[in-house]
């Protein structure tokens, strides 16, 4: 873990983050309206970039560094900086841009400060802001987890077979294959089971109750860099660990429930074997 950041750091950072991601959501939401297009494809042909993700990260990254001109920077889109204030932030323009080009009302803003002064990078403020509602959710380390000033909390213990679950699918086809078979094991299991195609807003889900638990390989940083602060200042642990497909794998569920959860997923085929945490960020 990283070195421990003043709560007043934590808030001034939160406000930041909060202030310039209600500004790239109203950019992004007018994108929408004018029309979506695909600008590029990055990994495979369904991985998609419009020129809003550029356009939400460009801003993104003048307005926190205009105003912290020190601090390290890392985008999806290919946008970084080096610095040397011991803060970094971690930024999806975009979380969700499939559902963004069809219309479909679940994909945010993700920004995550991160104090890199330690061994590991420690998300200090988050903020996941829903773009087509309008939701934010917000959080800092010790501070409890929010959607717009309302706290958030876990759903309470159920049955196993009573827990609804999220996921989603990676751009590689031989982990869409894995992925797939594993949940041929896990639905008879479950209550049922939902893609809805946000990393952020799936951890989010999780902290306000809106769901039993989540996992999905393929993630990246700043898919669930904001989202899992969030998750975990709600009563969620988060696992980093590797998925059966070799890739990073993310397991989220309430504390209360997650041993047991963690344990039916590796045994449905999700994890790699004997897999551990690499590190719950």
């Amino acid at each position: 873990m990283g070195d421990a950041q003043p709560p007043e750091l934590c808030a001034e950072l939160l406000e930041l983050a909060l202030a310039t991601a209600r500004e790239a959501a109203a950019l992004v939401a007018g994108r929408r309206e004018a029309g979506v297009t695909v600008a590029a494809t990055k990994s495979s042909a369904v991985d998609v970039v419009t020129e809003a993700d550029r356009a939400s990260e460009a801003l993104i990254r003048e307005r926190i560094l205009a105003a912290r001109p020190d601090d390290g920077f890392v985008g999806e889109e290919g946008g970084s900086a080096t610095g040397g204030s011991g803060i970094r932030w971690v930024v999806d323009p975009i979380d969700g841009t499939v559902n963004f080009l069809y219309g479909i009302p679940q994909y945010a803003v993700s920004i995550a400060a991160q104090s890199v002064a330690g061994p590991e990078p420690e998300t200090v403020a988050a903020v996941v802001l829903n773009v087509a509602t309008g939701e934010a959710y917000t959080a800092t380390p010790g501070g409890g987890a929010f959607r717009d000033g309302v706290p958030l909390e876990v759903r309470p213990p159920a049955p196993m077979g009573q827990r609804l679950v999220l996921t989603g699918f990676n751009y590689s086809e031989d982990t869409r294959r894995i992925q797939a078979e594993a949940l041929v094991h896990l639905l008879p299991q479950v209550r049922d089971i939902r893609r809805q195609g946000s990393c952020a807003l799936d951890l989010c889900h999780i902290a306000e109750g809106s769901a039993d638990a989540y996992v999905e390989e393929g993630v990246s940083e700043w898919d669930h860099a904001a989202g899992a602060l969030v998750a975990r200042e709600a009563g969620a642990v988060v696992e980093l660990t590797t998925g059966a497909g070799g890739k990073a794998a993310l397991v989220c569920a309430p504390a209360h429930g997650f041993t047991e959860f963690r344990t039916l997923v590796a045994a449905c085929g999700f994890l790699a074997a004997d897999t551990g945490i690499v590190g719950p960020r």
